[in-house]
């Protein structure tokens, strides 16, 4: 099971850069940075990591509702060269834990900080005890506070309560995910970081407490909320967690699993830029965050309407409504509850349940509910709730569209595995009139994705509508929203023959596009196979 393998670790760089595709000049930018790091450092890099973007075929706003989503990790990646802090005699040693990062591109400054130990005696020994630490992480779009907010689960998973502390560090960064586009940069920059500290500090090889995949993942979601975001775990289980030439099925209840499955042949993905940039961390109170308490309070009043019990302070999931619902066994610890064909029987039903959630005597029900009336739809006391759904988060609303963001959870979580079982059917059938048929069939419920996306989750906007109609328009088998919408990035689905006419189409009916060739088109609109997951290379 992938959740419980080891990080690899590279040493030969050929095995590293035939895991990775074939689209970048990798090995030319590994080695740049290898370089640019001496220059700086005054020595080589211990280590280089690794953290690819991703791009979501299907499965959008649904990863936090506990429902399985078919992401794949791109080429295009974070890369960080690290090693120990090497200073010269005559200025003594750095303090433990001091970070010195550098990023490529100069637009970013040098960034010098230090984590603050919360230390005191113990009483037996009365030696020096770190029982936490201070890190201060504003929740700002900055570079550096996603790498502070790697280091700062590796300090208080690995450094409180104990005697050793934290090595000093010097980073270097370069990227080729575009930031804001909804190709997960923000999550790459988290798992490099997180795997460059673990990396420094010995948690990576030879270690009796060194990490898994899964524990990555975990971390990965817990460090990326430092700086803002509620995130549910699909953008760094992509990172971590894909391998080649397949998208990943990436279920979280009743627990975090991840399964290859191959794409039909004949079609490649490519990403295109809407260049409207969207960030969560900056949109959250409207955006991103709003639609977690949406989804969350709509799966209580959901199960209260269907007889469901909910405990007062619980923060049930619309993937446990339904669980409830067909009395689903083995979701304990390590279980593996309905499996797929169940699971898309009940999902078929949801549609009529959902209608519940309409608010009660409204003249437009999609409209959505009062905070007043939610409040009181939920059956919960005003405190109470309040301490429950919007004491840890800030949302931004009048009203809260329960009925529709139900609406799209419970059919987008049906397109997923449908989108999966044609994939899988596929495979095992093996024919390439069949796969053609396939390809049109998984573009089509693309297509009804980002429908489904733009009406009812409201999570798109008139640029990636324009450019998805676009794309199909150019010969796309479906196209659709990427990420977490209201800007960045869309996906089509793009017959492999037809790459380069159809990029060229594109580019040319695409007006925030006019004007762009060469190396600044292909900046915005790339074609990528599945990559593998995040790596580090070791030197030697």
């Amino acid at each position: 099971m992938s959740a419980q393998e080891a990080i690899p670790v590279y040493t030969n760089l050929k095995d590293l850069y035939a895991s990775l595709g074939t689209s970048l000049d990798h090995a030319e930018r590994w080695s740049t940075l290898a370089e640019e790091f001496e220059k700086r450092f005054g020595q080589k890099p211990q280590y280089i990591t690794r953290a690819p973007g991703r791009v979501n075929l299907i499965g959008e706003h649904i990863d936090y509702a506990l429902f399985g989503v078919l992401p794949a990790a791109i080429e295009r990646d974070i890369l960080i060269a690290c090693a120990p802090t090497v200073s010269p005699a005559d200025k003594g040693h750095p303090a433990p834990g001091n970070v010195t990062a550098e990023n490529l591109q100069p637009k970013y400054t040098r960034q010098v900080f230090a984590p603050a130990p919360k230390a005191k005696a113990s009483e037996i020994d009365e030696a020096v005890h770190v029982e936490g630490w201070h890190l201060d992480i504003p929740q700002q779009l900055r570079w550096e506070n996603y790498v502070k907010a790697g280091y700062y689960g590796v300090l208080e998973k690995y450094f409180t309560g104990s005697k050793v502390l934290p090595v000093p560090v010097d980073l270097l960064v370069t990227g080729s995910v575009p930031a804001g586009s909804g190709l997960s940069s923000s999550a790459a920059m988290v798992v490099a970081s997180t795997l460059a500290f673990l990396a420094i500090n010995g948690k990576l090889e030879g270690s009796a407490d060194k990490i898994t995949k899964g524990e990555l993942v975990k971390m990965s979601m817990e460090n990326e909320k430092r700086v803002g975001v509620n995130s549910g775990g699909m953008d760094q289980a992509a990172s971590v967690m894909s391998v080649p030439s397949s998208v990943l099925y990436i279920t979280f209840y009743p627990s975090l699993t991840a399964s290859p499955t191959p794409l039909p042949g004949g079609a490649v993905l490519v990403c295109a830029h809407s260049l409207k940039v969207s960030d969560k961390a900056l949109t959250a109170k409207k955006g991103y965050n709003l639609r977690v308490v949406e989804t969350l309070v709509g799966a209580r009043v959901l199960a209260r309407a269907l007889g469901i019990a909910v405990g007062a302070r619980e923060k049930i999931t619309f993937r446990e409504v339904v669980g409830r619902l067909m009395s689903e066994a083995d979701v304990g610890p390590g279980g593996t509850g309905m499996d797929a064909a169940a699971l898309m029987g009940v999902l078929h039903k949801m549609a009529e349940a959902v209608e519940q959630l309409k608010p009660p005597g409204s003249i437009d029900p999609e409209f959505g509910a009062t905070l007043e009336e939610m409040t009181a739809m939920s059956g919960l006391p005003a405190d109470e709730f309040h301490e429950v759904y919007l004491s840890w988060v800030e949302v931004d609303a009048t009203h809260f569209k329960l009925y529709k963001r139900a609406k799209h959870v419970y059919s987008e979580a049906l397109r997923v595995l449908q989108f999966r079982k044609l994939c899988l059917d596929t495979a095992e059938a093996g024919a390439a009139g069949s796969s053609l048929a396939a390809l049109q069939e998984l573009g089509r419920l693309m297509n009804e994705s980002q429908t489904s996306c733009a009406n009812d989750f409201e999570c798109s906007c008139e640029e990636l509508d324009q450019l998805t109609q676009l794309a199909r328009d150019a010969g796309a088998y479906g196209s659709r929203l990427t990420g977490a919408g209201w800007g960045g990035c869309t996906v089509s689905l793009v017959p492999e023959s037809d790459v380069e006419a159809f990029i060229k189409k594109v580019s040319e009916t695409y007006p925030p596009y006019k004007g762009l060739e060469g190396e600044a088109l292909s900046e915005v609109i790339f074609a990528t196979r599945p990559s593998t997951g995040a790596c580090v290379y070791k030197f030697e």
